[in-house]
């Protein structure tokens, strides 16, 4: 029989996965190695007879080998950020606030340490000819809804999954042991981190791509953390402020501190070179506020400049000799194996809008803060003080 148009399998991946040859498969399920080869090619729809005895060979389920293209949902969701026209894009999709949100897997996007798996493929943009000018390089703009659409065809058709995904935006290292803890505490839920630095993550937050938004940001002018910044950026939307721990940031520097680096003075003074962080995120304003403190021109630091984007670029810097220090936490310092001179304690915390508070996958996730497990493992990271986690901290 002739394969249908939108018929698709995999027999081929999972027959080579178990280390099988088609003669193999052919002599276990009775059929011809022609049988095999036709139906891996697409050119033969086997019989449900045949179809049964494959499944049975390989230890699968039918539904693992086989399924119709027309069978898989589609949907329409909101681009988070800009795309190159043209471009194939593979997203990641959550619900937020009424709408799906897709996050495009592009770039550094597309991975953690590992490649991310995607949830679909944007297969249709509808009247995109000036998506790239939607946002501006700050990250800022106007809402999403109604702008930017796209039709995005999921690879299941497990809808629950991604009713059932949380989306948090920020940039502490922790945010995904936290999230990994979770999702072994509550199986059936899915969190997903989406890499911002503090301003950024809440700008995502406003923009309605996120529930949760994670920052440290310190106001000299007024004493407080985070909460200043909320309410200039949320302009009377109603949100809370989750304290997720108080972290210790400072200099960054090569084992053993060569240079005999105590102060930011010393790196005028020394010659160092540094790398910095964008505009927005905490550990760049920290390294502004303590330059300013000092008196220190930022023109006087050699690399003030040089621009990363992570905490663990940063440390990657100082590791190859790329740079002398660099501004971020006592735990990265810890797991690169760096020297690290404290500046500061800087409270992180969750900002959530009130109306996702009552939200049962919001939920899930807030009720491990008090888990032992999440609790071990910010503890043995070191430089956390946690003692006051999950306490809501400040209402907007």
């Amino acid at each position: 029989m002739k394969q249908d148009s939108d018929l698709r399998n995999n027999l081929k991946s999972i027959r080579t996965r178990l280390g099988m040859s088609q003669q193999d498969l052919a002599n276990i399920a009775n059929v011809t190695r022609q049988t095999i080869s036709g139906v891996e090619s697409g050119l033969y729809a086997p019989s449900v007879a045949i179809t049964l005895r494959l499944a049975k060979a390989l230890g699968c389920q039918v539904e693992d080998l086989f399924w119709l293209e027309r069978d898989l949902p589609e949907i329409e969701a909101v681009l988070a950020k800009p795309v190159p026209n043209g471009q194939q894009l593979r997203v990641s999709v959550a619900r937020v606030g009424g709408q799906w949100i897709a996050y495009p897997l592009i770039g550094k996007d597309a991975f953690r340490q590992d490649m991310i798996p995607a949830d679909g493929e944007a297969v249709a943009v509808d009247g995109f000819p000036g998506i790239s000018k939607l946002l501006n390089p700050k990250g800022e703009g106007t809402s999403q809804t109604g702008t930017n659409k796209v039709r995005v065809r999921l690879l299941d058709d497990n809808l629950d999954t991604l009713h059932n995904t949380v989306v948090i935006a920020g940039c502490a290292p922790v945010i995904s042991l936290w999230a990994r803890a979770t999702e072994r505490w509550h199986p059936q839920l899915r969190v997903q981190y989406n890499f911002a630095n503090s301003m950024a993550a809440l700008h995502s937050l406003c923009r309605g791509e996120a529930h949760i938004a994670g920052m440290h940001l310190y106001d000299p002018e007024t004493g407080e953390y985070n909460t200043p910044f909320v309410r200039d950026v949320l302009a009377g939307r109603e949100a809370v402020l989750i304290t997720l721990g108080v972290w210790e940031e400072g200099l960054l520097l090569k084992s053993g501190n060569p240079m005999g680096i105590r102060t930011v003075s010393d790196l005028v003074a020394g010659g160092a070179t540094i790398v910095n962080r964008e505009i927005g995120s905490g550990s760049r304003m920290l390294l502004e506020q303590t330059l300013q403190k000092e008196q220190i021109p930022f023109d006087a630091v050699q690399g003030f400049d040089n621009i990363l984007k992570t905490h663990q670029d940063v440390a990657q810097a100082v590791v190859r000799g790329v740079a002398d220090a660099g501004i971020s936490t006592a735990s990265v310092a810890t797991a690169f194996g760096l020297g690290f001179i404290p500046l500061h304690r800087s409270r992180y915390d969750l900002v959530i809008l009130k109306e996702y508070l009552e939200e049962a996958p919001v939920q899930q996730l807030l009720s491990t803060l008090g888990h032992r497990m999440v609790h071990s493992q910010f503890e043995i990271l070191g430089g956390y003080d946690i003692s006051k986690i999950g306490e809501v901290v400040a209402t907007v």
